[in-house]
């Protein structure tokens, strides 16, 4: 049978749906549970886009199944705004003119507030994003201002 019935627990509350075995959990999160936070762009895990949690850890969710997160928790950019995270995390990205278009921005934002909280390094956040509006120096200079660094300008 080609669907199958799981249970995720998303931002701490348990979500069971419908979904096909080959569904994204991107795919996922955005269709049958509404949260288009996460944001699909490349859908080879190149761009960071549609980063989330699993489990409490950064992974591209155009590269996981939805049924492989059946049972486990998912944390997504509409988790970070109930966290409180998510206004500190803004205030660096606006106040170091880190972001542009904000297509990027909700993984990126996701992978910074997991990085402030676990002691995570720059190199950390950066990998697996691209970024083709700022040029980076924003963005570095947002993660010392969260990470309790030396902040400063670009």
């Amino acid at each position: 049978m080609n669907v199958r019935t799981i249970t995720i627990r998303v931002n701490g509350i348990a979500r069971t749906e419908d979904t096909w075995h080959h569904t994204t959990l991107a795919e996922h999160l955005r269709t049958a549970l509404g949260l288009t936070g996460t944001h699909v762009g490349c859908g080879t895990g190149d761009c960071g886009a549609c980063v989330v949690l699993l489990d409490g850890e950064p992974v591209c969710s155009c590269l996981v199944l939805a049924v492989q997160a059946d049972g486990r928790d998912v944390g997504t950019v509409e988790g970070v705004a109930g966290s409180g995270d998510l206004v500190r995390v803004q205030r660096a990205l606006v106040e170091e003119h880190g972001l542009q278009c904000g297509f990027c921005t909700p993984g990126l934002v996701v992978r910074m507030a997991h990085a402030a909280g676990s002691g995570g390094s720059e190199a950390d956040v950066l990998a697996g994003h691209l970024c083709r509006c700022t040029g980076y120096d924003g963005i570095r200079a947002a993660l010392r201002g969260i990470s309790g660094g030396s902040g400063g300008g670009r």
